[in-house]
């Protein structure tokens, strides 16, 4: 397989998560009618989905090191299927739950098994650009995720987004079943599950980029989470919230073009860090002075800006040390940030509260990035 189509399929893969993700975030309000279920159990969804997340992370990353990277994504996207199929039949909204955290744990494959596969094959500087253009390409997600949930949600329920879910998965799982390659190396041996773990864990660098790559997600996913009572509550409809993932997938993408370009002309990563930083902190201050207006959703262009520059640098760089070991290690680092994103947005569902979430999101972030430049 070469690596425009390596790439092709890269894309597709790392989108299927995001795009699951921001399905959903449409049809929360329709959840929660549906099952009788107060705004703040229903937004409860999503921080399900990130903390399930997180353990597929580290079972998917840890099997790919394993029994390899191609078998552990057909068995990832088989299990979503699987999941998407029990949420179809929930007749309660503990047992949609319950499938949701299913289906969230195999759509980890996308994520951890697909940036592996990334990093079998480019190293460096090179890594850092392809992690760019993968950025741009993502910038889409929001966008393709919030317009169609939006308008399936108002022609099937929440029960079209399911559906489309599952046609998704099954189709991801053909399309790797013939064409994705084990790029594994022969000569790597599996590393110590604990002995990584307790490595990375006293490992301060991998902490401070997990953390930054929870702050910039807890920003850009509190958005999809409270976003539609935030909508309901100025009286716009579900699809005026579909159509603003437009508006926030061209922050997103111009974001990542930005980053791209900013790099080629020899802006160093943690520099582009910092800018971002103080970019998402400024939306956030926007969205809280406007958030009795729909003007709020043009403050939260500065938010997904910020994600598109800040992502591609700290995921490029943050396993520089555990090249030896990376599907481990890349379900380690994996387990920590989505673990602390999982907690972030279950707090944001129960506050309610975008601006202050966004505003926190910031200054952590900030904070970071400037421990980084004083190295």
């Amino acid at each position: 397989m070469n690596s425009k189509s390596l790439l092709t399929l890269a894309i597709a893969l790392l989108m299927f998560p995001q795009i699951a993700q921001t399905l959903y975030s449409p049809a929360l309000a329709d959840i929660g009618q549906a099952f009788a279920v107060t705004p703040e159990r229903a937004a409860q969804m999503l921080s399900v989905y990130f903390l399930a997340f997180a353990f597929g992370v580290i079972t998917w990353g840890r099997l790919c090191d394993r029994i390899g990277r191609r078998p552990s994504m057909l068995c990832g996207l088989a299990t979503y299927a699987g999941a998407s199929l029990w949420a179809l039949s929930a007749d309660a909204f503990s047992t949609l739950l319950a499938a949701q955290a299913l289906a969230a744990f195999g759509a980890a494959v996308g994520s951890v098994v697909t940036q592996t596969v990334l990093r079998d094959r480019f190293r460096g500087a090179e890594l850092a650009q392809v992690f760019s253009m993968m950025g741009i390409a993502l910038a889409a997600s929001p966008a393709i995720g919030l317009f169609s949930g939006a308008s399936l949600v108002q022609g099937f329920g929440y029960q079209g987004v399911v559906g489309a879910l599952l046609l998704l998965s099954i189709g991801l799982l053909m399309w790797c079943w013939r064409t994705l390659p084990e790029t594994r190396p022969q000569n790597v041996k599996t590393p110590a599950l604990f002995e990584t773990f307790g490595r990375m864990l006293c490992d301060l660098q991998i902490w401070r980029s997990a953390l930054l790559v929870a702050s910039f997600n807890i920003a850009l996913f509190s958005y999809y989470s409270l976003g539609p009572f935030l909508f309901e509550r100025l009286g716009l409809s579900a699809q005026a919230f579909g159509y603003s993932g437009v508006v926030l997938a061209l922050g997103s993408g111009l974001g990542a073009w930005l980053n791209k370009r900013l790099l080629q002309k020899g802006l160093g990563s943690s520099r582009l860090i910092q800018l971002a930083s103080l970019l998402g902190l400024m939306g956030g201050v926007g969205v809280w002075l406007l958030q009795d207006s729909g003007l709020f959703v043009l403050a939260m262009l500065w938010v997904v800006l910020a994600f598109g520059m800040a992502i591609p640098n700290i995921l490029g760089a943050a396993l520089v040390n555990y090249t030896d070991r990376l599907g481990t290690a890349g379900a380690v680092f994996g387990l920590f940030y989505y673990c602390v994103m999982g907690a972030g947005l279950m707090l944001a569902a129960w506050g309610q509260a975008l601006g202050e979430t966004l505003m926190v999101c910031g200054v952590v972030a900030l904070v970071l990035a400037g421990m980084s430049r004083r190295k």
